[in-house]
């Protein structure tokens, strides 16, 4: 594969869209809400789109057609616990959140907790998500992009960043939504192309396929694993994929973009559907790439397999194919990042300065100013920790982030919506302990350590999100209920099902 003029004259194509979105976007861009949450007016189809735009990041649709390709079904599981997170977030907390929230998730946490405490340990926990997950974008964008238009890390990185600012600080939450819309569009017609034509070259015999595949792999595609730590390596693996994907904030935030808690469910059963769609897909293109591309000339392009995907565009489609494809591709990292940066700039400009730096008295242009410049400080600082993290294993940033949401987000909103007994000091200790130990385990796991590790498990999400759970309990059992900083449960618990602020006497 080289740089083909095709190839970039879709890139800039893809570009000069986005930021005629942005731009569009721009000119209704006037209000707090607007700018955090596209002013509540997103329909149902529209966020359950932008919801498969969030979740079809570049490691899912690249990184999951590689391990598929060089490792067989084992790489399923990522894809079916991200749809198995989706069902979770339908019947559990689609609703309260929108009933509950306002903004940011922990504006859910304050619906109960008048606590300055509260918000600022989620405002954290927030950032802290948001960053490993957006460096883990932005050096898979510089590293994928300099390997397919030729251009170096550092300039791909830089522009993806300075993308990213521009569409947050101009277009706010309706250019990221429009965003992640066209790039969902984009991603499943690529994929649906990339399946239909892999199958023809069997002539739709799927039998054939997989014959193939095990016929000409060097290793076996289809076996499972086996031994007691391989064993729970994989389930611990499914519970962050699982519990991880259902809590990260740029996907949770969604449901504060539409009018109501009807149309948040709505867009979770569109956002299902979909992502079944697109996830019974990866199979055939993992397993394609496997069986026309070959495992060595995957592994020689790229160790980890990020690049089966635009490999088996070119040999099915040649170079137009692969133009196509790495454009798709590269609409992914835009959309996530974006996705992130509302994320992110949230926490510090409404939880951090406004809410709590201001105590509430910020008016509304106040707020926007605030999340533009929280927007590009942000991008900034991601550009350089990424600049930094060149030969840093992207996959270890992103179970960073996706093992801190499990364990530090989701014992807390479950426990707030169903647990009455919960308390200002269990969401505390909740948040800190889940955070805490998720990174701390993950620094002296594998991942980082290697053979010399002193935690067997690279995913520590069996043993953190239990610690995070005990944190709320022990925060309950050591504390009292204080009516004057907390709402009642029942108060707080009718709201999150109805949407009524008071409980009619």
């Amino acid at each position: 594969m080289s740089a083909d003029p095709i190839t970039i004259v879709i890139f800039v194509a893809v570009i000069a869209l986005t930021l005629a979105i942005t731009w569009w976007a721009g000119r209704r861009n006037r209000s707090a809400a607007s700018h955090y949450v596209a002013g509540g007016q997103i329909t149902g189809w529209q966020n359950g789109l932008a919801i498969v735009g969030d979740l079809l990041s570049a490691s899912t649709f690249l990184g999951v057609a590689g391990l598929l390709a060089l490792q067989g079904v084992y790489g399923f599981y990522l894809v079916a616990g991200g749809l198995v997170a989706f069902l979770l977030v339908l019947l559990l907390v689609a609703e309260p959140l929108r009933n509950l929230g306002r903004f940011t998730i922990a504006d859910v946490l304050s619906s109960r907790f008048r606590s300055r405490g509260v918000r600022a340990v989620m405002a954290v926990n927030t950032l802290v998500v948001t960053i490993f997950y957006m460096i883990a974008q932005l050096v898979g964008a510089g590293v994928l992009i300099g390997l397919l238009i030729g251009i170096p890390y550092w300039v791909a990185v830089i522009v993806v960043g300075v993308l990213m600012a521009v569409y947050i600080t101009v277009g706010g939450m309706l250019a990221t939504t429009w965003i992640q819309i066209v790039k969902a569009v984009m991603l499943l017609g690529a994929m649906a192309l990339l399946v239909v034509l892999t199958l023809a070259r069997f002539g739709f015999d799927l039998g054939l396929m997989f014959r193939t595949v095990a016929e000409t792999s060097a290793t076996d595609l289809f076996a499972r694993a086996s031994g007691v730590m391989p064993g729970l390596e994989l389930v611990s693996v499914a519970v962050a994929q699982v519990l991880g994907t259902a809590a990260l904030p740029h996907i949770l935030i969604r449901f504060f973009t539409v009018p109501d808690a009807k149309v948040a469910r709505r867009s979770m059963s569109v956002a299902l559907w979909i992502l079944g769609l697109a996830f019974l897909a990866m199979p055939f293109i993992g397993y394609g790439a496997a069986a026309l591309v070959g495992q060595v000339q995957i592994a020689q392009a790229n160790s980890a397999g990020n690049l089966a995907a635009p490999q088996l565009a070119e040999l099915l489609g040649g170079p137009v194919l692969f133009a196509v494809i790495s454009a798709v591709a590269f609409a992914t990292i835009l959309a996530v990042v974006a996705g992130l940066v509302i994320a992110g700039s949230g926490a510090v400009a409404h939880d951090l300065y406004s809410s709590l730096f201001r105590r509430g008295q910020a008016g509304d242009a106040e707020q926007v100013k605030a999340g533009r410049i929280a927007a590009v400080a942000i991008a900034a600082v991601s550009i350089v920790l990424a600049l930094g993290a060149q030969n840093t294993n992207i996959a270890l940033l992103a179970l960073m982030a996706v093992v801190v949401a499990a364990s530090a987000n989701v014992p807390v909103l479950v426990l707030l919506l169903f647990w009455p007994r919960f308390t200002t000091r269990s969401a505390i200790t909740g948040i800190s302990a889940g955070l805490v130990s998720s990174v701390v385990l993950v620094l002296v796991g594998p991942g980082v350590m290697g053979e010399a590790a002193l935690f067997p498990l690279s995913y520590p999400t069996l043993v953190s999100v239990p610690i995070g759970f005990l944190g709320c309990w022990l925060g309950t059992v050591t504390s009292r209920p204080a009516p004057e900083k907390e709402a009642s449960y029942e108060e707080m618990h009718v709201k999150a099902m109805t949407g009524r602020d008071t409980v009619d006497a």
